[in-house]
């Protein structure tokens, strides 16, 4: 293993950047309970707090059970497609398919995918994929969706009442347990469908959630674990009043947590020098680099 940085672009990977390792900053035993209560919920929050990591995590985890065959698809693909459902029927199968052969070595969705299309046609073909994969193989399906709210219109309305048609075949006929997540929560949703020419709520499309989830930023015990990672590693220390002007600034939310440290530690030329520590100084230029350069993230947060 290289050496480690902190993470400021994508799902977190441990081998390349300090972290909070992503199943400890969610209630584990709780989405379990829910998955094995065969539940569709959802989780959300900000961007760039760490959904997508914690998602592919628990990939894993469910996968590494053996009880489960789970598999993690990106929906954001489909947002290009607009409200041209048959087109973003088409992407996200495609997705499914990708990520199931990659995850499970299963090629299921890839073989039947294009013909159920033709048969089902875009408002039809996302169930009967589900159902007739779930039927197809012994241990229960599990779902996790990610980015589920850039989809839009037609489309995103299309992907919640499929998945809430086939919700009565579960666990034998259709996924055990779906998690749907987004920057919003599925109540929040407010759609508006062409076809109908008028808006529809989240909530009525999707009326089948048991539980929504909502991740939050670290906190200050986490927040100086992943600076002490950094320590431990290079021997390059945070004075304390280096890691309170951390959390003053960015109250944990973990983009900024991440985005600061990189910068004091890894941009700037003063905190490439491991025999010295990081003090307050460092920080403060840290954050005036990271508004000067107007960094995207950083709109996206406001937003």
């Amino acid at each position: 293993m290289g050496v480690r940085d902190f993470n400021t672009a994508g799902p977190v990977d441990p081998s390349d950047h300090y972290c909070i390792p992503p199943l400890q900053r969610v209630d584990l035993e709780e989405i379990l309970h829910l998955i094995r209560r065969q539940k569709y919920f959802v989780l959300h929050g900000p961007r760039q707090t760490g959904k997508t990591s914690i998602l592919k995590a628990l990939a894993d985890h469910l996968n590494a059970t053996g009880e489960y065959r789970c598999v993690y698809a990106n929906f954001e693909l489909g947002q290009t497609a607009r409200e041209d459902v048959p087109r973003a029927m088409r992407v996200l199968l495609g997705q499914i398919a990708g990520r199931s052969e990659v995850m499970l070595q299963d090629t299921f969705v890839r073989d039947e995918r294009l013909a159920i299309l033709d048969e089902y046609g875009g408002d039809g073909a996302l169930n009967e994929t589900l159902r007739r994969w779930a039927r197809s193989r012994k241990r229960p399906l599990v779902l996790l969706i990610d980015e589920i709210d850039t989809l839009e219109g037609d489309s995103l309305i299309s992907v919640l009442r499929q998945l809430r048609a086939g919700y009565d075949e579960r666990p034998d006929g259709f996924p055990q347990s779906t998690i749907l997540c987004g920057v919003l929560d599925v109540r929040n949703y407010r759609i508006f469908s062409s076809s109908l020419g008028s808006n529809v709520s989240g909530g009525s499309t999707f009326n089948i959630k048991a539980e929504s989830l909502r991740l939050g930023d670290f906190s200050e015990i986490e927040v100086r674990s992943l600076l002490d990672q950094h320590t431990a590693e290079t021997g390059q220390d945070f004075d304390a009043d280096a890691v309170a002007r951390i959390w003053d600034l960015t109250r944990g939310q973990p983009w900024l947590v991440n985005a600061l440290a990189y910068q004091s530690c890894f941009r700037d030329e003063a905190g490439r020098d491991r025999s010295q520590p990081i003090g307050i100084a460092a920080i403060d230029r840290a954050k005036e680099t990271l508004i000067r350069n107007r960094v995207t993230h950083l709109d996206q947060l406001a937003h």
